[in-house]
């Protein structure tokens, strides 16, 4: 009964993961407005949340190793809150930057911290329904945002995400005593954990955190760009409606990674992949097919994240079993920071491309990456069997 409850309240951490993800990008074809700056400019701000992330995401495994995983969450928890409700009283661009330190370094250490703990403590299933609960978040706030901009402001949205926010902190907290389960075992892996500098070393490693900075790259321009996609491309489209079509990406990850959750224990983790990353493909070539009508492009983009919806889970939870559990905490670590590396800068990259050349421009930019993706897990697989 316990280890239920215990799940129930790891999968509603992962819920308000997802929840700020989603935020800027449905809403900034209307902030841009409002701060009266040039669209490439969501990327500045995204790029300052990605780096804090990646601060603390490299400092996870010392956290890890010092505090266990429940105090990290409440932490990580109060420090999103408080980001939320300082972009929701932001008047001018630059306060923007002030506020997403606290966003940022509230993902990272969080994001790493679940990962590693269901990685060593549960199955590929229940890795895969994690992160479709992270998609319910992001599908969510979108949504939010959008009835914000019809009924209120885009300040709303961020202070009604940091409401469902302390909601879920007050659940976290009420359920504190759950986490004494499993914490000896916590403090028996951690004692043995290696360091960051020993794991970049080991075989694979490096090819691993290659996908993984490919794979978010292309995530993370979907999570910024998509609104703007179509409000640049497409026509017959109204704010709100717009702002909606933010989630269809987060919708699809939902999907596919609930379709994952039911099949991952028969697949296993590399076919998982190998199917996600071919789905993902074919989505972004419904997108690219010609034409001013959104219908083909939103079922594209749906797919595109029916493909995506495995790769993140399935990556983390191969740490353990690719590299051994006295490398899973700096791995996934790692891989965390890697990923944020590609948050950081490619949908930026991306934003100063489609200024120069077109919106249009954003499925030839997604398909690299998948690609990419593809061929470093395949090396990773061979640098590992070759161990």
């Amino acid at each position: 009964m316990i280890s239920t409850l215990l799940l129930a309240v790891i999968y509603l951490i992962f819920i308000s993961l997802g929840l700020p993800d989603s935020l800027l990008g449905s809403g900034w074809p209307v902030m841009q407005q409002y701060f009266n700056v040039p669209s490439s400019y969501a990327g500045y701000v995204s790029m300052t949340i990605s780096f804090m992330t990646i601060i603390s995401a490299l400092l996870s495994p010392r956290i890890i190793s010092k505090l266990h995983t429940k105090w990290i969450v409440i932490c990580s928890i109060i420090l999103t809150i408080f980001g939320l409700v300082g972009f929701s009283f932001s008047s001018a661009y630059w306060m923007l930057f002030i506020f997403a330190i606290p966003y940022g370094l509230g993902a990272g250490a969080i994001d790493s911290a679940i990962n590693h703990y269901v990685a060593n403590n549960y199955s590929s299933s229940v890795m895969n329904f994690l992160h479709c609960f992270y998609g319910v978040g992001a599908v969510i706030s979108p949504n939010i945002m959008a009835v914000a901009l019809r009924y209120a402001g885009w300040n709303e949205g961020y202070s009604w995400t940091a409401c469902i926010q302390t909601f879920i902190l007050l659940v976290c907290i009420i359920s504190l005593p759950l986490w004494k389960k499993n914490e000896g075992e916590e403090e028996n892996q951690e004692q043995y954990s290696a360091g960051i500098m020993e794991t970049v070393k080991v075989s694979g490693v490096i090819f691993t955190l290659i996908a993984f900075f490919a794979y978010c790259s292309g995530e993370a321009t979907c999570f910024l760009w998509t609104s703007s996609y179509f409000a640049e491309t497409k026509t017959g489209m109204t704010d709100g409606m717009i702002a909606a079509f933010g989630s269809l990406i987060f919708g699809g990850l939902m999907m596919g990674r609930l379709i994952a959750g039911f099949v991952s224990n028969r697949l296993g983790d590399r076919m998982l992949l190998r199917i996600g990353i071919s789905i993902e493909v074919l989505g972004i070539i419904m997108v690219l097919l010609p034409g001013e009508g959104y219908i083909t492009d939103a079922i594209g983009f749906v797919i595109i994240g029916i493909g995506m919806g495995p790769v993140y889970p399935a990556i983390q939870h191969m740490a353990p079993a690719n590299f051994g559990k006295k490398y899973s905490a700096s791995v996934i670590g790692l891989q965390m920071a890697s990923a944020y590396v590609g948050s950081t800068f490619m949908p930026l990259v991306f934003g100063k491309l489609q200024q120069n050349i077109g919106m249009a421009i954003m499925p030839v930019y997604l398909i690299i990456f998948a690609i990419i993706n593809l061929v470093m897990l395949e090396i990773t697989y061979l640098a590992v069997k070759g161990e």
